[in-house]
């Protein structure tokens, strides 16, 4: 019998913040070694909240220079 894997939502946010930063939860998710379609439901509980976590103002300035790397090798691979 399988044991049933828990995540706390820190590790939830992280994993939708992740997905944006990306643009892909299928990314976000092969990256985490879980089910994309975990993240898909944590972004639509993340969005009703409102706490969505495309606005940058809640993260540190480290989570910042991530996604703004993050999304400048993006670029640069198009």
């Amino acid at each position: 019998m399988k044991k049933r894997r828990v995540f706390d939502e820190t590790f939830k946010k992280m994993a939708v913040e992740l997905s944006h930063a990306k643009g892909s939860v299928q990314e976000a998710a092969r990256e985490l070694g879980i089910d994309s379609s975990r993240i898909t439901k944590w972004r639509q509980t993340h969005k009703g909240l409102g706490q969505l976590a495309t606005t940058t103002s809640g993260l540190s300035q480290e989570q910042q220079l991530i996604r703004r790397l993050q999304k400048e090798l993006k670029d640069a691979e198009l």
